[in-house]
């Protein structure tokens, strides 16, 4: 896939959504603060829609966003659940040593046994969550366009739509939107400084964000599915 490409429709589809359009953006923005409204919103970009969707069934959008929400948290029980497990074992083990009347301060030196099985849990719990995203990313996208609930853990299709993307473009422009993501969290961070309307600006700013990633991923998939 051309991600130059993507970034750019995904760009005009944010402007056609927003500028201009001030009613729909100030509705956009009350709608994420009300969180499932505004997952219910990306759903129908996730459709594929053009030009960028209309506010309107309230209902249907809260609904379909609390799908959204269940199959996300669905989506991530293994990695908590992982998380959990790993990081409690080796709570348990500083525990048992204190329990027979062992000494233990968090330095370095009585830490020492545990960084290994620290940074080995904490990349584990990393690199399912980093799976987990890109598994789930073309699920929800999958159950948008299928408006099936239980499609959104339909693996055979999902792994065959990232075999039709190219796992190495798939890995790739992902990539790109962490990045781009992770600059954004810089800039969100910046605008909450400014005195008094930082916070609103910044849910101004933060629609901007969800209507180009969804805009984003939607082409993604697409490309897989050509």
């Amino acid at each position: 896939m051309d991600i130059g490409s993507a970034i750019r429709d995904s760009v005009d589809y944010t402007k056609e959504s927003v500028w201009q359009q001030w009613k729909r953006w100030i509705l956009l923005t009350i709608m994420s603060i009300i969180f499932p409204l505004i997952m219910g919103y990306t759903l129908e970009i996730y459709r594929g829609r053009t030009p960028p969707p209309e506010v309107e069934n309230f209902g249907k959008l809260f609904v379909n966003g609390l799908k959204y929400l269940v199959a996300i948290c669905v989506y991530f029980i293994p990695v908590l659940i992982v998380g959990v497990v790993s990081f409690m074992a080796i709570g348990v083990s500083i525990f048992s040593k204190i329990a027979e009347g062992g000494e233990f301060h968090f330095n370095i030196h009585d830490l020492a046994p545990y960084i290994l099985p620290i940074i080995g849990s904490g990349l584990l719990v990393f690199i399912l969550g980093i799976i987990t995203v890109l598994i789930s990313s073309i699920g929800i996208i999958r159950m948008a366009r299928t408006e099936s609930f239980m499609e959104a853990f339909n693996f055979s299709a999902i792994l065959q739509t990232i075999r039709g993307i190219g796992w190495g473009s798939y890995l790739l422009a992902s990539v790109v939107l962490w990045v781009i993501s992770f600059v954004m969290g810089i800039a969100f961070n910046l605008i909450t400084e400014i005195p008094y309307l930082g916070f609103i600006i910044m849910f101004f700013v933060s629609v901007v964000f969800t209507i180009f990633e969804a805009r984003y991923l939607t082409l993604v998939y697409e490309s897989g599915n050509q």
